[in-house]
């Protein structure tokens, strides 16, 4: 059956979605992803064009998003923001350097079929939720989908690879401990997209999800509580500890990364204190994936890690190359995962979630 639910829909947080609709998605993915192991042609979205609009470098999502769309039948075009007049928020505007987002939005809406932004960080001064503000402003002023591509709230397409990862592993969701848990960078500039959406996604398919973090680097008290009304409604579960080896014990997926302290960035304090996250990291430095801290979960555990990570600081060799790590499985998921959703939100009728 036709199924339209997906057509013309934003694609900015999970939390824009129910347990069932983000099922259906990982079901299409896992479709997309059979297809393209044997070869088979999946052109569900033929002639359509996705505009990409990259803030911040990229590996994984830039490569993911035009291989995706390419074997999707349509075209990415890759839009560097010093290239082009930069989009910006009113206030923000500098003569001939930049152009209004909302007048960028209603440009590319005219020619295309989907606009897709990474945005965080410096582009925006590590003033939180200022990024995310972008991209809700392309979303109010274009009628075309867009895709998060990565805010400094929300990563969700990340979110969508790593429990597509989990459901591959482990069949399902029921009764899976996944940890969250801060891990050790000798860099501070890292956002809170990546633990936001990986608790979102992991408490809305029923996963009994950790979060483990040292005191001073908590995430967003309003993602908290969305990740423990959504594990309630999904019959999983939530709890935050800040002790890495006590939330490791009896583990089934552990996700070791760094976040910033958002404490430590604008709006709560006039601009980014580094010294003192730096301070806050270095104190916390025995935070790190080895063979050790792995000894007391799940004898199958998995190691999950967005990438890049930093080796020998947030994980070991060891781990990330050894039985456990299913990284690369991970990294994969974004091409099929993404394609789901482009492939259900751009499709000109909206219905090839059937899996055709």
């Amino acid at each position: 059956m036709i199924d339209t639910r997906f057509k013309g829909r934003d694609f900015i947080t999970i939390l824009d979605y129910t347990k069932e609709e983000v099922e259906t998605i990982l079901d299409f993915a896992d479709v997309l992803k059979e297809k393209f192991k044997r070869g088979a042609s999946h052109k569900y979205l033929e002639d359509r064009t996705l505009f990409m609009i990259f803030y911040n470098q990229s590996l994984r999502t830039r490569n993911s998003f035009e291989a995706g769309m390419t074997q999707l039948g349509g075209h990415a075009h890759f839009l560097d923001p010093g290239k082009i007049y930069t989009p910006a928020l009113e206030g923000d505007e500098v003569a001939y350097s930049t152009e209004r987002v909302s007048d960028v939005a209603r440009v590319l809406d005219r020619m295309g079929h989907g606009i897709s932004i990474r945005i965080y960080g410096d582009p925006v001064d590590w003033i939180y939720g200022k990024a995310n503000r972008i991209v809700r402003e392309f979303a109010r002023c274009a009628d075309i989908p867009i895709i998060n591509m990565e805010c400094d709230i929300f990563h969700p397409c990340q979110g969508m690879a790593d429990i597509m990862t989990v459901r591959e592993h482990f069949g399902g969701f029921k009764g899976v401990k996944f940890v969250m848990s801060w891990a050790y960078s000798p860099s501070v500039h890292k956002p809170l997209s990546v633990p936001h959406s990986a608790i979102i996604a992991a408490a809305t398919v029923g996963c009994d999800v950790v979060l483990a973090h040292p005191e001073g680097l908590e995430l967003d008290d309003e993602i908290l509580a969305a990740t423990r009304k959504r594990a309630d409604e999904s019959g999983g579960s939530f709890e935050i500890v800040n002790d890495m080896e006590a939330a490791f014990e009896g583990a089934h997926v552990v996700y070791p990364k760094a976040w910033t302290s958002k404490d430590l960035i604008p709006p709560i304090v006039e601009k980014p204190m580094l010294e003192e996250t730096q301070a806050l990291f270095d104190a916390n430095k025995h935070w790190i994936c080895d063979d050790a801290k792995l000894a007391p979960a799940d004898r199958d555990v998995k190691y999950m890690h967005c990438l890049p990570c930093d080796r020998g600081y947030e994980v070991t060799n060891e781990v990330i190359d050894g039985p456990h790590s299913v990284v690369f499985d991970e990294a994969e998921n974004r091409l099929h995962a993404q394609k789901a959703i482009m492939a259900l939100t751009m499709d000109r009728v909206g219905g090839v979630g059937d899996g055709g």
